[in-house]
């Protein structure tokens, strides 16, 4: 009983993490009510700004990368009860976020900055509706799956955890990735850009066009045909006109933010 407990406050913690993490991020991306924005901090030689936020962004892709590949998983599972793997995840990539976030070496120099007034909160109403877009794509494919709160209730229960079959969840008749469409709308909807940000904006899309289809490969493998069909029919990240299979299935590696 205590094991069970221990793993349920294990989840808890890590979901407690992702929650700050990614509220955080929200801020810190704005530059509002945070004590750091993205373009706050003290100066530092542009070369060495560049070297500082790459290695930490590609620390973050590495982790994020590796850690939901189904062989780590398979490795890992070894040394963690599978319970717990997804939180485990889900912190170890809070971690690294919040690692990035503190040590984030501003660039603050502008590339455009929109005058008009409905210019300014048409770009912020882009922000806010991609985190939107996100948080409510994140529900549609089982957001308690997603950040292991299931698996450590079902451990703290004494009961199997099965994961979700296919579904018609919404926004993923339209798109493959909502989620990452999500990230990508708020990453790029802001009426001040500066070089840090437009950095910060560059290199994260850069890693979501290449992990999706390390996702999409592992999601062919697994479920075969059905994810062949859905992923024929319904674009990565720009809608048709027309929706696409009414059927999709619960994305398996995205961030910590998705599992992806």
């Amino acid at each position: 009983m205590t094991a069970r407990i221990a793993t349920l406050a294990y989840g808890a913690l890590a979901y407690l993490a992702f929650v700050a993490s990614l509220a955080y991020t929200t801020l810190f991306l704005a530059g509002v009510a945070v004590p750091k924005g993205v373009d706050d901090g003290p100066d530092a030689p542009v070369w060495l700004a560049l070297v500082v936020d790459l290695t930490l962004m590609s620390l973050f892709a590495v982790q994020h990368s590796v850690m939901a590949r189904p062989w780590f998983k398979r490795a890992w599972t070894t040394v963690v009860p599978p319970s717990m793997e997804r939180s485990t995840y889900v912190l170890a990539s809070s971690a690294v976020v919040a690692l990035l976030l503190w040590q984030w070496r501003p660039l603050p120099h502008e590339v455009w900055s929109a005058d008009p007034t409905w210019a300014r909160l048409l770009l912020w109403a882009g922000y806010v509706a991609g985190w939107v877009v996100l948080l409510v794509s994140s529900f549609l494919i089982g957001h308690f799956d997603l950040f292991g709160i299931k698996q450590v209730v079902a451990r703290w229960r004494a009961t199997t955890y099965r994961e979700g079959e296919f579904r018609t969840p919404g926004l993923y008749r339209y798109v493959r990735h909502p989620l990452m469409v999500g990230f990508l709308i708020a990453f790029w909807s802001t009426p001040d850009m500066s070089i840090g940000r437009l950095l910060f904006a560059t290199v994260a899309s850069a890693y979501i066009v290449v992990a999706v289809r390390f996702e999409e490969h592992d999601l062919r493998l697994q479920l075969g045909e059905p994810y062949t069909e859905y992923a024929d029919r319904v674009p990565r990240f720009v809608p048709r006109l027309r929706p696409g299979l009414a059927l999709a299935p619960r994305p398996r590696s995205h961030s910590a933010w998705e599992e992806r």
